[in-house]
């Protein structure tokens, strides 16, 4: 039976007690030859750290007597490295530092942490320390430093590990009051995340150090401090090491075969399984190379394979709670200068964000200019995880779209919690979705956007609005990630304006949901010949006979008439589908019509 790794990240306790290991040890002597200090990012919850664990091993002179038991039936033990269990190691996790307080009691967190690390090496490697190490209370990098010293003139090298790099300066900057402010103290002049990293590149240089590794999310903090640490060498780009963290496509399409098999399942039941998860968690590509595979969430893969495992049924909840915080990233984007803006762009699948690179290198600072070039923000945005590269074009342009639905829900809810913030709307737009899922009745969600919703939109969703706007904005109310996969890729060849909202396979059993499917159109108040006033006054009956009005409609309701038949082969129910023609009057009237 397989054991997941879920929340587990040390290497020797997954090895010893037979968790799933998806091994990229072949990849080590690729890493040796990158060079000696390395900075490899990737978003949150995607291995980094079972990665730093397993180099903490793989390099450890302490561990050599256990190099068969933990990397014998490895790539890497069939053909280890010459620098296998060579160093002494230490490990900083950064994710550990308390953000919390002010730039002093920050200080005071990080010194800790450091002289924690410190003497945990110190009591570790005692046999292989030759002088004493001097820990200074209230100067961690002063206890590295004296470290370092003691660790050179004993014969060995240190190999530094250094986990989530950037977590604590981001977690200020992004989540506290009067964060950049503080942020700035880190960074800046001699703050202390630069001072400290000038030690680390001095003793490099001085042979003290032999080897960084160092993970984190984006690129920020460390273009922040780069006259304090310009050698490492990024390699989060390169196509070799595209797969080093992730789940590839064959690798869980053999572990949802294994749980489909433990519980006595059938195919039809593992494709089911394949599907959602391929529409929740795949999409990411961390690479331009487009010959190689997109990746999926490990941690969300071991979310939903455990509990189907114990269940053997899919979760309920499709995201994790432990990746729920991505929704503050989206939050802090938002709240930028043109953030609003560049997440409406994201919404757009007919007109996808373009870059002609991503910008590795931009700090703080750079990120306040985002009114004049956008670059940066979407770049930080693909760092994050919730923007991923979904195509090369033109001249090796880089096409961003949103990896998967699960981001995507976190766009939705936020635009949602921007429009509608009281939470007892919030709570009425549930209720009213709800009933929409059982009812395919629209009367009571068009009332409302026309009463509520688009009373909250302001002068500028008139200049830019179009089919995408009303798209988003139903979609803004009506999104499931619990019954439904929606805007499945997959399921039909769709127009763009297209909500498509497919049960998911493991709710069917739900006898009321519907299947639907709304097609969008846009008539501006210049093209209708009326004032808001005006429509304000009309009945629905009376605007539906309008001939622009009937054209439209029409148009929506031939264009339904193919993703009905093709969904109805699909599923083989059709009388749980509904396909229903919407048309938005300028942003103050909404009619609609079902297909029959």
């Amino acid at each position: 039976m397989l054991r997941f790794p879920y929340g587990i990240s040390h290497f020797p306790l997954i090895r010893k007690e037979h968790y799933l290991y998806l091994d990229r040890t072949h990849l080590l002597s690729e890493l040796e030859a990158a060079g000696r200090q390395l900075i490899f990012l990737r978003p949150r919850r995607f291995g980094k750290s079972l990665w730093v664990s397993t180099l903490a091993s793989y390099y450890d002179v302490k561990q050599a007597e256990q190099f068969e038991n933990l990397f014998g039936d490895l790539a890497v033990g069939q053909q280890a490295t010459a620098e296998h269990n060579q160093y002494l190691v230490l490990q900083w996790d950064f994710s550990a530092v308390s953000p919390q307080g002010d730039i002093e009691q920050i200080k005071s967190h990080l010194f800790t942490h450091l002289n924690e690390a410190i003497k945990g090496f110190i009591s570790y490697y005692a046999a292989y320390l030759t002088e004493k190490v001097t820990i200074y209370p209230d100067n961690g990098i002063g206890s590295f430093e004296a470290l370092a010293h003691a660790v050179k003139n004993s014969g060995y090298q240190l190999y530094l590990l250094i986990d989530e790099y950037d977590n604590f300066a981001n977690e200020v900057l992004m989540h506290h009051q009067g964060s950049k402010a503080r942020y700035l103290d880190l960074l800046a002049g001699e703050g202390i995340l630069k001072s400290l990293f000038k030690v680390i590149k001095t003793s490099a240089s001085q042979g003290s150090i032999a080897r960084v590794f160092i993970t984190g999310v984006s690129p920020v903090v460390l273009s922040d401090m780069t006259s304090g640490y310009n050698v490492a060498t990024p390699i989060s780009l390169e196509d070799e090491f595209n797969e080093l963290c992730g789940v590839t496509e064959n690798e869980l399409g053999q572990l949802v075969a294994q749980v489909i098999q433990e519980c006595d399942q059938s195919h039809e039941a593992k494709d089911a399984a394949l599907n959602v998860m391929q529409d929740f968690y795949n999409g990411y590509r961390f690479c331009n190379n487009l010959d190689l595979p997109r990746l999926y969430n490990p941690t969300l893969c071991f979310y939903f394979l455990s509990h189907y495992q114990k269940r053997c049924e899919a979760p309920r909840q499709m995201l994790d709670g432990n990746l729920a915080t991505d929704a503050g990233r989206i939050r802090y984007i938002a709240q930028l200068p043109e953030g609003h803006r560049v997440l409406e762009q994201v919404m757009d699948e007919e007109h996808p964000l373009t870059l002609s690179y991503l910008e590795t290198h931009f700090g703080v600072e750079q990120l306040s200019k985002l009114q004049q070039d956008s670059r940066y923000m979407v770049s930080l945005m693909y760092f994050l995880g919730i923007l991923t590269i979904d195509d090369v074009v033109g001249l090796g342009d880089l096409q961003l779209g949103i990896p998967n639905a699960v981001i995507q829900a976190l766009y939705v809810e936020q635009l949602l919690e921007e429009t509608l913030p009281d939470p007892k709307d919030q709570q009425t737009v549930e209720k009213l979705a709800k009933a929409f899922y059982q009812t395919a009745d629209l009367q009571p969600i068009a009332d409302y956007m026309e009463q509520k919703y688009f009373a909250a939109f302001n002068n500028r969703d008139y200049r830019w609005s179009n089919e995408l706007t009303v798209k988003t904005a139903f979609m803004t109310l009506l999104y499931s990630d619990i019954w439904y996969m929606v805007e499945s890729g997959t399921a039909l060849q769709r127009r763009y304006s297209d909500l498509l909202m497919l049960i998911r396979p493991s709710m069917r059993h739900y006898d009321t949901l519907k299947d639907l499917v709304l097609e969008f159109k846009y008539i501006s108040l210049k093209h209708i010949g009326l004032t808001a006033g005006q429509l304000r006054e009309e009945s629905r009956e009376t605007l539906m006979q309008l001939p622009i009005v009937q054209t439209a409609l029409q148009e929506a309701l031939t264009q339904l008439q193919a993703y009905q038949a093709s969904l109805a082969a699909k599923y083989q129910q059709p009388e749980r589908l509904y396909c229903i023609a919407v048309v938005a009057l300028g942003f103050e009237r909404v009619v609609w019509q079902a297909l029959k």
